[in-house]
């Protein structure tokens, strides 16, 4: 595997046994079935509940059954998800760093105990609600809302885009609460509750290996106690997405890596005029170059994983990353389906599954341009986007 500076040499040995989990998991129960997954627009479900076996949700926090491992463990994770497919590591990063990690951080005890045992295992399914119809890049102006009726709530509006939601036990939506003068709040609201529908969003050109739907919230009643008593305002889902966005950088170096391993192997087998097409200049300048640009990549998600261990990572950093990282594997799927010629148009091979993938990682969690956005704010001093 394309590794060209040997940082998987400082990895822990407990480093090492994530990767080689998640490694041989993606490649003995996914990789072979994924290309007709992506196909049929479907997620392999039945493995849901072995992902959460393994201990893929969440590593990075400790207690209710969690490993409590390095951050440095959880990118290596979502990296080796990625590289067989972004659905894969959607499933993973939506279920960890979106739905467990506000419970477990901004949750009461109580909410801790009924939820994070299920969502660990697999046998939950949770979901974060957070985009709606008609705010995107503008969260904050969210129509979603709740209203205090006693020792309840109700809530009304609707989300989308949501990975996970036709499937989901369990939402964790943000909303305005008009009782506290629109402050946005967090709710944990039950899938299967009376006014809550989550229809899936069909006929998705990228992203079809992942399950993505609607949350419609008609007159919801939710208890008090299902309010995370933690965090108010924005913080709390841009903490979240910062958690998600860091899993990303790491998970987009793993799926430009396979679109180069997948190339390289490609090269040095196809033969055209006498010889494997890797003799050409041209083909090994675009190896050269695809080499160098993910290695950049993979620089810049180790020294953003020394910095988040530190205590010292700004959501800043993560924007560059998730930015960087991303935009390199979309570009690098692209040169790895042009070294594969005609073929590399089919679900035999997966630089061209992965490049319309990216389409959907170029934009969700922070477009590209809203993070270049956020770079210059922070450069300047100046915002750009109000």
């Amino acid at each position: 595997m394309l590794d060209y500076f040997d940082l998987e040499s400082d990895l822990s040995e407990q480093e090492r046994m994530v990767r080689d989990t998640a490694r041989e998991f993606a490649e003995d129960r996914v990789r072979d079935d994924i290309g007709q997954h992506w196909i049929e627009g479907t997620f392999p479900t039945e493995i849901i509940t072995e992902m959460g076996e393994l201990g893929f949700y969440a590593p990075n926090l400790d207690g209710y059954g969690l490993a409590g491992l390095s951050e440095r463990a959880y990118g290596v994770l979502m990296r080796e998800l990625e590289a067989c497919d972004s659905g894969l590591r959607s499933m993973a990063s939506v279920q960890g760093s979106l739905v467990m990690y506000p419970i477990h951080t901004y949750g009461s005890e109580e909410q801790k105990e009924e939820y994070l045992w299920g969502l660990g295992t697999g046998e939950t399914v949770g979901c974060f609600g957070l985009t709606e119809p008609e705010h995107g890049s503008n969260p904050s102006a969210m129509e979603t809302h709740a209203e205090r009726d006693g020792d309840e709530y109700v809530l009304n509006g609707a989300k989308t885009w949501i990975t996970n939601s036709p499937i989901a036990d369990v939402a964790v939506v943000w909303a305005k609460d008009r009782s506290e003068g629109d402050t946005v709040r967090g709710f944990l609201v039950d899938t299967d509750d009376p006014g809550v529908t989550t229809n899936e969003i069909d006929e998705k050109l990228s992203l079809r290996a992942s399950i993505t739907g609607e949350i419609h919230l008609d007159d919801v009643r939710v208890n008090e106690a299902d309010v995370l008593p933690g965090v108010e305002g924005m913080k709390g889902p841009l903490s979240c997405l910062t958690q998600a966005r860091y899993g990303i950088a790491w998970g987009a170096v793993g799926a430009a890596r396979d679109c180069f391993e997948t190339a390289r192997q490609y090269a040095t087998d196809r033969e055209q005029f006498g010889g494997p097409i890797g003799r050409f200049q041209l083909q090994q300048e675009k190896l050269a170059e695809m080499a160098t640009q993910i290695t950049l990549a993979q620089l810049l998600a180790d020294r953003l994983t020394t910095l988040k261990e530190r205590g010292e990572m700004r959501p800043q950093h993560v924007s560059m990353a998730k930015r960087n990282n991303v935009r390199t594997a979309r570009d690098q799927s692209r040169i790895a389906r042009e070294i594969l010629g005609g073929n590399g148009i089919t679900a035999d091979y997966s630089p061209m599954r992965h490049m319309a993938n990216f389409e959907t990682v170029y934009t969700y969690e922070g477009t590209h341009d809203i993070h270049t956005l956020v770079l210059g704010e922070d450069l300047t001093g100046i915002q750009a986007y109000q």
